[in-house]
């Protein structure tokens, strides 16, 4: 309803699920695709986003949602978003992160942008080569989260996580739950948590 009052922007289509939502992407190519980090289907949204941008480079993303973890805008930036907006700011903030999308820039709602500015830099050389959504999956499984627990904090499957756990346990050589809070412990992955 935002969208449809403003006169220089258009609505193409819309998508109920993630799935869709690619698809839609790949058959109207529009310039700007605003998409919900809480929408269903097989595929998380944040796994159907980096798909999004190397199937169609045209089209950049504006990642919608009521996350309001700076760590989550990190994620969405990496996977290929050119903005994030709060949900409670979308009024706001919406037209504005659409229009720094279609020319090309970040937009992030100030209150996250804040927030992610004073966030410390990412680590470089994670252990074990591992990627980074391994590392994260690895010090969730260390403080105690079960897959699914997992696979919601980060808007994965479960599917996803598990196979992210296979990939961690097959490069660290590690096999139980144990050994996995050892590896985590003895390389300070846990310092983060504990502030």
């Amino acid at each position: 309803m935002v969208l449809e009052m403003i006169d220089d922007l258009e609505v193409v289509a819309e998508a109920g699920d993630a799935d869709s939502a690619l698809r839609v992407v790949l058959g109207h190519k529009p310039d700007v695709l605003v998409l919900d980090l809480n929408m269903p289907g097989s595929l998380t949204p944040l796994e159907a986003l980096p798909q999004v941008t190397e199937r169609n480079p045209g089209t950049q993303v504006v990642v919608l949602t009521m996350q309001d973890d700076p760590e989550f805008a990190r994620q969405a930036m990496r996977a290929g978003a050119r903005a994030y907006v709060l949900k409670d700011a979308a009024g706001t903030d919406l037209v504005d992160a659409i229009r720094s999308a279609a020319a090309g820039e970040r937009y992030v709602t100030p209150s996250i942008g804040a927030r992610l500015a004073a966030m410390p830099a990412e680590r470089e050389g994670r252990p074990g080569d591992l990627s980074e959504r391994e590392y994260e999956v690895l010090r969730l499984i260390a403080l105690g989260h079960t897959n699914p627990e997992i696979a919601e904090t980060l808007y994965l499957s479960i599917r996803t996580v598990e196979t992210h756990r296979a990939h961690v346990q097959q490069k660290l050589g590690l096999t139980t739950r144990a050994e996995l809070v050892g590896y985590a412990l003895a390389h300070r992955m846990l310092e983060d948590a504990v502030a």
